[in-house]
C-alpha cells in the first residue's frame, strides 16, 4: 500500500504533463481502490475540446472502463486541486468515499479557472443564477419517469 504522497505525487506528474504538453489546465488526479491506483487523469479541456474533460473526470472514467463498472464505492481520489461542482458531483454519482486535496478553488479562482464562481451559482434559486433556466410542462416527462420506476430490468444508480 502506497501513501498520501504517493497518490498526489501521481496526481501532481498527470497535472505537470497537461501543462507541459499544452493538452490542458493545471490539474490531475487519480483514484485508488484497495491500496492500487485504477485510474489516471490530467485535464484535456483544450486538447479534446471538451468542457468536462477535467482531470477528476478523465479519471473517473478510466477507472471505471479498467473496472469495468460504474460504481466506484470504496475509492479515494486524490487531486491536485478542490474538484469544481462538476467533478464534485461525479465523485458523489461514482461514490467515491474519500477526496484528497491540494490547491484550493479560491487559489485555481486567482489564475483564472472559475470553480467558485460556479459553486456562488448553485447556491442560488435557478431563477436567479446568470444563465436562464426555464422549467417547461410536458406530459412525457412523467410518462419518462414512471416507465422508469415500473421497468422490471433497470440496472439502478
Amino acid at each position: 500500500m502506497e501513501s498520501i504522497d504517493s497518490y498526489l505525487s501521481e496526481a501532481f506528474k498527470e497535472a505537470f504533463l497537461s501543462v507541459r504538453n499544452n493538452v490542458g489546465g493545471p490539474f490531475g488526479a487519480v483514484v485508488v481502490m484497495d491500496g492500487k491506483i485504477v485510474g489516471k487523469g490530467g485535464n484535456r479541456v483544450s486538447s479534446e475540446n471538451d468542457p468536462t474533460a477535467h482531470a477528476e473526470i478523465v479519471a473517473i472514467r478510466d477507472a471505471c472502463k479498467r473496472i469495468n463498472n460504474f460504481d466506484l464505492g470504496g475509492a479515494v481520489l486524490y487531486t491536485t486541486c478542490e474538484p469544481c461542482p462538476m467533478c464534485l458531483s461525479a465523485i458523489y454519482w461514482a461514490n467515491i468515499k474519500a477526496v484528497y486535496f491540494c490547491s484550493t478553488r479560491h487559489e485555481a479562482d486567482r489564475i483564472g479557472f472559475k470553480d467558485n464562481h460556479i459553486y456562488e451559482e448553485l447556491t442560488l434559486l435557478p431563477e436567479h443564477r446568470k444563465i436562464g433556466f426555464h422549467q417547461i410542462s410536458d406530459p412525457k416527462a412523467t410518462e419518462l419517469f414512471a416507465e422508469w420506476k415500473e421497468k422490471a430490468d433497470k440496472i439502478p444508480y
